[in-house]
C-alpha cells in the first residue's frame, strides 16, 4: 500500500514538474512576459518624455512671440524688416587642404 502511494505522490510530482517548465503558464512563457512588459514600459517611459517636450513646445507657441520667431528664423529662413542676412559657407575640409599649395623644399640650396 506505501508503495502505491508513493508511486503516485513521483507521479503527480513528475506532472507538476512538466507543467512547470513546458505547460501554459511555463517559467519560459513567464520570463518573456516579463520581458515584454520589460520592453513596453522603457518605450512608454521614453514616449512620456517626448510627449512632455513637445507638450512644451505647444505650451511656448501659444503663449510667446519669441518661441514663434525662432522657428520662422530657423525652419522657413526669414528675416525682419531691416535686417540684413549673411550666410557664411565654409569650405569642405578636402577642398581647404587642396587649394593650399603645399611648399617644398629644395635639396641643393645651402
Amino acid at each position: 500500500m506505501l508503495r502505491w502511494i508513493a508511486l503516485v505522490l513521483i507521479l503527480i510530482l513528475i506532472g507538476l514538474q512538466l507543467k512547470l517548465w513546458s505547460g501554459n503558464g511555463s517559467m519560459h512563457e513567464v520570463d518573456s512576459l516579463r520581458m515584454a512588459v520589460k520592453k513596453q514600459t522603457d518605450d512608454n517611459a521614453r514616449l512620456l518624455q517626448r510627449n512632455q517636450a513637445v507638450g512644451a513646445d505647444v505650451l511656448d507657441l501659444k503663449h510667446g512671440d519669441q518661441a514663434v520667431e525662432a522657428r520662422a528664423r530657423t525652419e522657413l529662413g526669414l528675416i525682419k524688416p531691416g535686417e540684413t542676412f549673411y550666410q557664411v559657407v565654409e569650405q569642405p575640409a578636402n577642398a581647404a587642404s587642396a587649394a593650399t599649395p603645399q611648399a617644398t623644399s629644395s635639396a641643393g640650396s645651402p
